[in-house]
């Protein structure tokens, strides 16, 4: 019965790495309680789970929650992904990123603590390092850069005060450059896969940032959501865990496994020349290793290429346009 099995919550669940969070879920046996307020969008796989009685969707906007929330009630887990991202809007509406994912944060601390959660896993990012040293340790500089990089790393001091204050079990995750299967169609200045994608299937170029040397540790999906499970489940506590490859390819190496014409575009201030994730703690302490490799990554994303079709394709013109308040805000 569906009753007896261990109750986790996912929120955004319905989004791109919660959604994968709750597929692990139901492969491992428990009950799970979405909260999601669906802004980002309602991911393809919920479909098969709308018939399971062991999954169920509360739609809600996290910074509503009351601390009383019955969906948090005897949840052994908490996997806490709902927030909003990307770096032009949180320069355009820092009050929207710090609401959501600062106060959002704390109200889903609130409702975990007073359901008596076992255990909480935050899913912070790597942006709070900044251009950090390469390749960068969770014992690296704090240095965000822009308003969305300061939210989740302020959400994440919430989770570890919490953790101090009131005894709660918490553990957070700096997720490097996740990719695959249900990423977000929308967004010129989000993962360089959402903006790639869309225009090769509509038979565009590829717009390149700079002349693609840049590296980025990008990290498939699946692996990301066992991490997370990997920190739940383990008996460490008030621990910050990397979470990449620790292996970073540059993006021509990403436009090569895509194929396609490129036109380049003006580097961007602010951004690294290179992210990579030192991974070595939660290999150590976790003995989570990362599975996919990036060229299978890649062609698991292609074979899924008709779900970009419908997607925004940028141009120039429109990047152009998008991200003219980066560079007159992150100019140095």
């Amino acid at each position: 019965m569906s009753g007896t099995k261990p109750l986790a919550v996912v929120t955004g669940g319905a989004g791109f790495i919660g959604s994968h969070m709750v597929d692990l879920l139901v492969s491992k046996g428990f009950r799970i309680h979405i909260v999601d307020n669906f802004v980002g969008g309602r991911m393809q796989n919920l479909q098969q789970h709308e018939h399971n009685p062991d999954v169920v969707v509360h739609e809600c906007d996290i910074r509503s929650l009351a601390p009383t929330d019955t969906s948090f009630a005897g949840a052994r887990y908490i996997f806490h992904f709902a927030g909003i991202g990307d770096i032009i809007p949180s320069i355009e509406r820092p009050v929207d990123y710090m609401s959501t994912n600062v106060m959002g944060t704390v109200r889903v601390l609130e409702a975990a603590r007073h359901g008596g959660a076992a255990k909480f896993v935050y899913a912070a990012s790597s942006s709070c390092y900044g251009r950090a040293p390469i390749p960068t340790p969770e014992t690296a500089p704090i240095g965000p850069e822009y308003p969305y990089a300061l939210s989740k790393y302020q959400g994440e001091q919430a989770v570890f005060h919490w953790g101090k204050v009131y005894k709660m079990p918490v553990n957070s995750i700096r997720i490097f450059n996740a990719y695959g299967t249900r990423f977000r169609t929308s967004g010129a200045y989000g993962s360089v896969f959402g903006v790639f994608l869309a225009q090769k299937v509509n038979g565009k170029q590829l717009t390149r940032v700079g002349d693609g040397t840049q590296r980025r540790d990008w990290v498939y999906v699946s692996d990301v959501a066992r991490a997370f499970y990997a920190a739940a489940t383990a008996k460490q506590e008030q621990e910050v865990y990397n979470v990449g490859t620790g292996n970073p390819q540059t993006v021509n190496r990403l436009i090569e496994l895509l194929g396609g014409d490129i036109v380049e575009l003006p580097k961007r201030p602010g951004e690294p020349d290179c992210t990579w994730a030192d991974i070595s703690k939660i290999r150590r302490e976790l003995g989570w290793e990362p599975k996919l490799v990036l060229e299978e990554g890649v062609r698991i994303m292609l074979e899924d290429l008709a779900y970009w079709r419908e997607a925004p394709v940028w141009d120039v013109v429109k990047i152009a346009e998008a991200t003219k308040t980066w560079f007159e805000y992150l100019k140095t």
